[in-house]
């Protein structure tokens, strides 16, 4: 079997917090397997300090392989509130600048959806937001991809949904944006934030779309230990996940 494409998916490293020795083997496995790319959805930074951005810099550019990121909850400033409601994605949006990646892949293409706002007139914060304008430029670019036959993979921070797409949903507008992606086109759905991974599958416009978590790389754990994923895809086989723990 030829491999058509290989992606690493991290999430909620953390950095400030993060958890190094994951971080260590997560670098060795790049550097012996080499993905295409690697995804990482979201909370890349504890508090979004300068520092940890630094650090979160070097270590991405030390992985030496495309790189798609989106910010999560944690990646605005905390300490400082004007700047996190004048300009909550500058500094994030300057180490994506520094690392981020257009990817040209054969059989796969990743679409990015942003799922963080800065306020809320609810409570936490932290719970995830599909607001209009970042739905439209999501599904603008599969749009423009309509007719192209490559796996189509979205990527953000918060799920879209949990087992069931009935019932409370923590990511406000997260089903009605789940359904108008997949009849858009998307395949699956990237995330991160719950800190453990998931693997469900729902039945959505006749169309079935995955919807894949990664657990963190940080010390706050929650059920489960450090992990990431790996998503193999190929045109007889379609895509498998495989969950890895650190320990």
């Amino acid at each position: 079997m030829t491999l058509a494409a290989r992606l690493f998916h991290l999430s909620d490293i953390h950095f400030g917090v993060e958890d190094r020795g994951a971080l260590a083997w997560f670098e060795e496995a790049v550097a012996r397997e080499r993905p295409d790319a690697v995804i990482c959805t979201g909370d890349l930074t504890q508090r979004a300090k300068t520092s940890e951005y630094a650090a979160a810099a070097e270590w991405f550019r030390r992985l030496g392989v495309p790189a798609v990121v989106e910010p999560g909850n944690h990646d605005m400033p905390y300490f400082n509130p004007v700047e996190r409601f004048r300009t909550p994605f500058r500094r994030f949006g300057k180490l994506a600048g520094m690392i981020g990646s257009e990817l040209e892949l054969e059989h796969v293409a990743v679409i990015t959806l942003r799922t963080t706002v800065s306020a809320q007139w609810r409570w936490p914060w932290s719970d995830g937001v599909v607001r209009a304008k970042a739905l439209e430029e999501a599904l603008e670019e599969l749009t423009r991809l309509r007719g192209d036959r490559r796996f189509k993979i979205v990527a953000c921070h918060h799920p879209l949904s949990g087992p069931s797409l009935t019932g409370h949903n923590p990511t406000k507008r997260g089903h009605s944006a789940l359904q108008a992606l997949v009849e858009a086109g998307a395949d699956a759905v990237l995330s991160g934030h719950v800190h453990d991974a998931f693997d469900i599958t729902h039945k959505i416009a006749g169309r079935r779309v995955r919807m894949i978590g990664s657990g963190t790389m940080s010390e706050r754990l929650r059920g489960t230990p450090p992990s990431y994923n790996v998503l193999h895809y190929d045109l007889v086989h379609g895509l498998k996940v495989e969950n890895r723990q650190f320990g």
